[in-house]
């Protein structure tokens, strides 16, 4: 028998405990099954949510200011005509800066930005798109984001950890019977869930905002929303009769 190498046993070794540490252990007690399932619960989303920017830019702080409270008034007033309380919106950030002439070596000041982020939630879709093509056609909109949310997730949690549930069980049933055991009880159960990451479409340019102002059916006409699905793993533990 030809002699083994101590350089190829070792790295043979170091092998078997790479794939060792790899493999998971799970501590099982005798007559116990363990199964691990995935579930999921797809919904329809129940929130639309349209985020904005409100900038404006002047030769003072003052006048730049005064721009951007003008310009939120229409916004107020956009919400107002379709119906919208103005103080459903939300206040992401609010800035004033100086613009500077990079072209300038000396980087002096040519102006004042005024940049006003803004989020609004609506539950009644039939006003998302009256509000977001007024809103883009305005000048002062760099630019509209529309993503639709589900603000009841907890209640699709549940729904998604019942489906993992029911396939984690039914894989335990399987494997008693196929042993040609039953399946007993629940003695142990791990749940992990993930949430969606929301969707958002891609800003529309102003100049096809202002074209979607005419009597013109829209991008999204008779489309729906992107339904919502939310996952859920379930390990559980069974006893064996």
């Amino acid at each position: 028998m030809k002699p083994v190498s101590p350089v190829v046993l070792a790295l043979t070794l170091f092998a078997c405990a790479a794939v060792a540490q790899n493999v998971p252990s799970v501590t099982a007690q005798p007559n116990t099954v363990y199964v691990g399932a995935e579930g999921k619960f797809e919904s329809t989303p129940d929130t639309a949510l349209i985020q904005f920017n409100i900038s404006a830019q002047e030769n003072s702080p003052r006048a730049a200011y005064d721009r951007a409270a003008q310009e939120s008034e229409q916004v107020r007033q956009i919400m107002r005509t379709n119906g919208v309380d103005p103080k459903l919106a939300e206040i992401g950030f609010f800035s004033l800066q100086p613009v500077y002439d990079w072209k300038n070596p000396k980087r002096r000041v040519i102006g004042f930005r005024v940049s006003n982020s803004v989020s609004l939630k609506l539950k009644d879709f039939t006003k998302v798109g009256p509000i977001v093509q007024q809103l883009g056609a305005e000048e002062f909109n760099e630019n509209v984001n529309l993503s639709y949310t589900l603000q009841d997730i907890d209640a699709a949690k549940l729904r998604a950890v019942e489906d993992a549930f029911q396939r984690a069980r039914a894989e335990a049933a399987a494997v008693a019977k196929a042993g040609g055991r039953a399946l007993g009880e629940l003695s142990y159960a791990s749940v992990d869930t993930v949430e969606p990451v929301r969707f958002l479409n891609a800003p529309m340019p102003r100049a096809a905002m202002a074209a979607q102002a005419q009597p013109v059916a829209t991008p999204t006409e008779e489309f729906s929303a992107q339904k919502i699905t939310v996952t859920a793993r379930v390990s559980a533990v069974f006893s064996l009769k």
